[in-house]
């Protein structure tokens, strides 16, 4: 199976416009990327104590008062522009929505795309956003979520079927890979962003636990595919103690190969930028100078 790639683009924050997404994706497919991202919040309220996983202080960092688009009809929109490109969620939190709305919508969307969907899911780490939502079920999120994702419309791919592709991602523990190895083909932790890093030992350990589950479901050891989500970063001053996917596209291209002799075979690309030029000069230098360094 070839590596693919995917990247995020900028659904949130003073980036987000419909000028951005729709050049940045039609670029993306021009280099070669595989897969478009686009993330989910509905409501950010101006007081958030929750911890946010995804920082080293666990302090959230959106702003209540920047553009956040809602995915799906993100999505809608970017499947208009694009030919090619796989239109994922990075990824759509079940709770939030209901479940037979939501998947008419998503049956839509990838009805419309000519099935390009891929579904990324999570169950939500912000108690706040589901108060002001009116729900009262954070704390059996994970439960709500397995009771959602076993109606039919939420269901993995299967063949002759046309049930958008659903991938797992609810982080690392016990729970988020026995849910991914029974329902899923796809997991796909944010490995790389403080404090949720994956190096590559424990992601090595991880994908052995997820194996076993999915043989414990009953199912093919491999049918589940590891995804792994990074930002990457070019930067010709690191030094030796340089983070892993910062760096000189050679030290950038030697990391995604440890992940990929893991069994990962499908990236989630992040490229941090000030403005849409930034991300796109980003985007370019890895088509040309990264991908070239991976294997076939």
């Amino acid at each position: 199976m070839p590596i693919t790639f995917g990247c995020s683009l900028p659904s949130r924050g003073p980036m987000a416009s419909p000028q951005a997404l729709r050049s940045l994706a039609q670029r993306a497919e021009e280099l070669g990327f595989d897969s478009a991202w686009v993330s989910d919040h509905i409501i950010l309220p101006r007081q958030v104590d929750s911890f946010y996983p995804y920082s080293p202080d666990g302090v959230a960092v959106f702003s209540p008062d920047q553009p956040y688009y809602d995915p799906l009809s993100t999505l809608n929109f970017l499947a208009g522009c694009t030919q090619r490109l796989r239109l994922g969620t990075h990824v759509l939190i079940i709770p939030y929505r209901n479940p037979v709305l939501t998947a008419k919508m998503i049956a839509t969307l990838d009805t419309l795309s000519e099935g390009r969907v891929t579904l990324g899911i999570g169950v939500g780490w912000m108690e706040e956003e589901f108060r002001a939502l009116g729900l009262d079920t954070f704390a059996d999120r994970g439960a709500v979520t397995n009771e959602y994702l076993h109606l039919r419309g939420w269901l993995p791919a299967q063949a002759g079927t046309e049930t958008p592709s659903a991938h797992l991602d609810w982080g690392h523990t016990g729970p988020a890979l026995r849910r991914a190895a029974e329902l899923g083909d796809g997991w796909m932790p944010i490995g790389l962003r403080p404090p949720a890093i994956l190096e590559p030992e424990e992601l090595a350990a991880k994908i052995a636990q997820l194996r076993r589950l999915t043989v414990r479901a009953g199912r093919p050891e491999d049918a589940v595919t590891p995804c792994f989500s990074t930002d990457i970063v070019f930067d010709r001053t690191a030094g030796p103690d340089r983070r892993m996917m910062h760096g000189i596209p050679e030290q950038i291209a030697a990391d995604l190969r440890q992940y990929h002799d893991l069994g990962v075979q499908n990236f989630i690309l992040g490229f941090p930028a000030t403005s849409v030029e930034g991300q796109r000069e980003a985007m370019e230098q890895f088509s040309r100078e990264v991908m070239s360094l991976m294997p076939n």
